[in-house]
């Protein structure tokens, strides 16, 4: 390699490194957007338009890494890492939480809040998740959304109309205004008595500035600066340029509606409690997603399994038919039953067929929920193999259901939600009693006004334009700049002042009124649904342990049943060999042990889910798994979750070895055989091809 191709090389390696160095860094970035622009050091920030990140579609770098030789090796914790990563759920869910900062920054103004949905985002297809037979068949997602407090509804549903009730809440911003005009205005007159003249020349200047704030403790003050340079032809007046310069300081308090801190500062307590909501929202949000995940891994596994069902049953059909056309040959059985038979390959085919299909359904509902693109070449064609595999435990820990329930009552999201929103129920409770008020303001001012100028030469004795019985004497008037005359507004030269009260009393009120009963009902209408919703979890997490205790047992019962089935089939088949038995006996026993596996393979599925929905029912899913939420606010996983209970697939000899990824298209070639009257047992079983990485 030459010099210059060496530093070509060197070069794209290093520019290569800073970029993943910026998505590695950059990925996790968060902006606080609680906080605005300080008008210092750069005055002009706060009106500079902040820019936000778009959305990220690209994937993490995670999904490069497990995918080996063209298949996405994923074992349970790696899926729950790439979902928390790369799921849109929780990527949409995500906004909320800087949405909610803006309400936070808005509400510091004196502003209400805009609000934020803090509902479940429920758009990833398959493994579903809540209520009761969470996880059948069917219960998937579906795109839906659940609203526990999204837009338009409050928390757990209920509506809070009565947000933003209450007084006024002053402007926390103050805001400067002002108006810079010039005027030139020429005005015909009726009589020249006034000014003097038949058209009344002005040239008019106007420097006028106000600056007003309020306070949390009901208090607004005002502060406006009038000044203006009169210039005009008339030769009555006495000063020509006009200066003038006024000045008026304005407080006014609340003394009823309004009075104090609380009702003033509301908005900003509610929008911090709301985003406290947002926090146990993304939470409850990052739960769920966890736990369809799960059923989705389980989803994945249980098609793998039915797959090597599907195939070992079409091994033994194409083995009986086999042995069927042999004894045909010789005489010993009818035409007819190499006839059922053949029958029973096709129709083991077509199961095969169906089970392949389904897998692959799977695999790309899997790669959906643990991505954000499926447009990534090597994604879209990888196939997903699962490499861990279900197991239940010798013995079950018995828990206390009365501890579980504790655990769900003092760990559920959607109670810690709740209560909160009672506290900004309450906030407005207090504000809707307080707007029932009469309004009386207490206000004083504070104010001056000052002329100068120079003497008007048009009216000086002795001028052209002067009238002898109006007329001043030279000199008579001081001359004034602007300063002299800004400063006499401080001098109580000409003082302007004055203390009042001002009164406001809405005849019957009946609008106030209506808003204090609505809160109140509304609260009370709150603590309702947080009782109902206690109600409800104790319900969700004895019926999730009940769950468990009988598909616990299922699996025993389809252990024992497949244990059955498979030494039924290989009596069946030593009997037909000796003649003492039928090819429909041997189907019907092949039959048998297909459904056995099957139900077996069901039966572990639905074991797997209880447990998964037990942590879900009493909010311990991301303490069990080691999942933080910080991880899943900023899409970074530091620290991979690890799912207790699950055995890795090569640690489980008993476990069957995994179907191709590739649906059935060709014949199987024929079972091997061995003469007649070899057991069954000894024959060799159908070669099923496994990925080297799992050998």
């Amino acid at each position: 390699m030459s010099s210059r191709s060496f530093l070509v090389f060197r070069g794209k390696l290093l520019v290569l490194a800073l970029l993943a160095g910026v998505t590695s860094s950059s990925w996790a970035q968060r902006t606080d957007y609680s906080k605005g622009h300080p008008p210092l050091p750069n005055p002009i920030a706060p009106y500079q338009a902040r820019d936000v990140a778009p959305p990220r579609f690209a994937n993490s770098p995670r999904i490069d890494q497990l995918i080996k030789e063209g298949k996405l090796m994923l074992s349970l914790d790696d899926a729950i890492t790439l979902a928390l990563e790369n799921n849109l759920d929780l990527a949409i869910a995500r906004y909320n939480l800087d949405i909610a900062d803006t309400d936070i920054l808005r509400t510091k103004s004196g502003a209400a809040a805009r609000g934020v949905a803090t509902g479940l985002v429920q758009g990833t297809p398959g493994g579903g998740v809540g209520g009761f037979g969470s996880g059948a068949s069917g219960a998937s997602a579906g795109g839906t959304s659940s609203a526990a407090g999204g837009a338009g509804t409050g928390t757990g549903g209920l509506v809070t109309s009565t947000t933003g009730v209450g007084p006024t809440v002053p402007s926390f911003d103050p805001f400067l205004s002002g108006t810079l005009e010039i005027e030139h205005a020429i005005t015909p007159q009726s009589n020249t008595i006034v000014a003097g003249v038949a058209n009344l020349t002005q040239n008019t200047g106007t420097a006028n500035f106000s600056y007003n704030q309020g306070f949390a403790t009901g208090t607004n003050m005002s502060v406006g600066f009038n000044n203006s340079r009169i210039t005009t032809n008339s030769v009555f007046t006495d000063l020509n340029p006009l200066l003038s310069s006024t000045f008026r300081l304005t407080v006014s308090q609340h003394l009823l509606q309004g009075f104090g801190i609380a009702p003033n500062l509301r908005f900003i307590h509610m929008a911090k409690n709301s985003r406290e909501i947002a926090d146990v929202a993304f939470r409850g949000q990052v739960i769920s997603t966890v736990t369809q995940i799960q059923n989705i891994y389980w989803d994945l596994v249980t098609a793998y399994e039915d797959v090597r069902v599907k195939e070992r049953s079409l091994g033994l059909a194409n083995q009986l038919l086999t042995d069927t056309q042999k004894q045909v040959q010789i005489g010993t059985l009818a035409p007819i039953e190499n006839v059922r038979s053949q029958s029973a390959v096709a129709s083991a085919k077509q199961d095969l067929i169906v089970s392949q299909t389904a897998l692959q359904l799977q695999q790309l509902l899997t790669k959906n929920a643990l991505s954000r693109n499926l447009q990534d070449p090597a994604l879209a064609a990888a196939e997903v193999i699962p490499t861990d595999t279900m197991v239940m435990p010798t013995s079950e820990p018995v828990t206390p259901i009365q501890d579980l329930v504790n655990d769900a009552l003092a760990h559920r999201w959607e109670l810690a939600q709740s209560r909160i929103d009672l506290t900004n129920r309450d906030i407005n409770k207090k504000a809707a009693r307080s707007a029932l008020l009469p309004t009386l303001d207490l206000f004083a001012f504070y104010g001056a006004s000052a002329l100068g100028g120079q003497q008007n030469p048009l009216g000086i004795c002795g001028a052209p334009t002067a009238n002898p019985a109006r007329c001043l004497a030279a000199g008579t008037i001081v001359t004034a700049g602007y300063g002299s005359t800004f400063g006499s507004l401080f001098d109580s030269t000409a003082p302007d002042k004055g203390v009042g009260l001002s009164l406001t009393i809405p005849i019957r009120n009946r609008s106030a009124q209506a808003d204090q009963v609505r809160s109140e009902l509304e609260y009370s209408q709150a603590q309702m649904r947080l009782q109902q919703l206690e109600n409800q979890i104790r319900i969700e997490v004895r019926n999730a342990q009940y769950a468990l205790e009988q598909n616990r047992a299922r699996v025993e019962a389809a252990e024992a049943g497949a244990r059955l089935a498979a030494q039924s089939l290989d009596a069946e088949q030593k009997k037909y060999l000796l003649g003492a038995s039928t090819n429909y006996a041997v189907l019907q026993s092949q039959r048998d042990l297909a459904q056995a596996d099957s139900n077996l393979l069901a039966a572990r599925a639905a074991y797997e889910k209880s447990r998964v929905e037990v942590d879900r029912a009493t909010g311990l899913t991301l303490t069990h798994l080691g999942i933080d939420v910080a991880d899943a606010e900023t899409a970074q996983v530091k620290k991979t979750p690890n799912v207790p209970g699950v055995v890795p697939r090569s640690q489980n000899p008993q476990a069957p070895p995994i179907a191709p990824e590739q649906p059935y298209t060709q014949p199987l070639p024929p079972a091997q055989t061995s003469p007649l009257g070899q057991p069954p047992a000894q024959l060799p079983p159908p070669q099923t091809p496994v990925p080297p990485e799992l050998k």
